[in-house]
């Protein structure tokens, strides 16, 4: 996915990100490859489920499934209402589903945005992070 890095001053818009995006996986993954799975890279959780989404709505030839594998992206808002307590257990669980069928939706392009997470807006971004 391409994005500016996080110390770079100048921002681009989603839709330029995702015509970058598509532009760099035409010239260099062949067809014959399956699918592209994204990281969230330290995005924040809608940040990274909007990127997705714009990446699979624009149109034009992309012979691959894009998909995610979000971690940071998928769990932050999880983790923040669970707080390691049994008691919000059922409310983690109902977080998590609501992150999955945002991120599923954006992998086909039919995400609409202004999800209301625990930690959705939050840069997730981690400095020196190593994977």
């Amino acid at each position: 996915m391409v994005t500016a890095g996080m110390s770079c001053t100048k921002k681009f818009s989603k839709e330029d990100n995702a015509r970058a995006t598509i532009l760099a996986l035409s010239r260099t993954v062949p067809p014959a490859v399956p699918g592209v799975t994204f990281l969230s890279g330290g995005q924040s959780e809608e940040d990274a489920t909007q990127n997705l989404n714009l990446i699979n709505a624009i149109k034009g030839p992309k012979p691959w499934a894009l998909t995610f594998s979000f971690g940071r992206a998928l769990q932050a808002s999880v983790l923040k209402v669970w707080e390691g307590k049994d008691e919000n257990v059922a409310k983690a669980q109902a977080e998590l589903i609501t992150r999955a069928k945002a991120n599923g939706l954006a992998a086909v392009g039919k995400y609409q945005g202004g999800l209301d997470s625990a930690a959705g807006g939050q840069s997730l971004f981690v400095a020196q992070h190593a994977y």
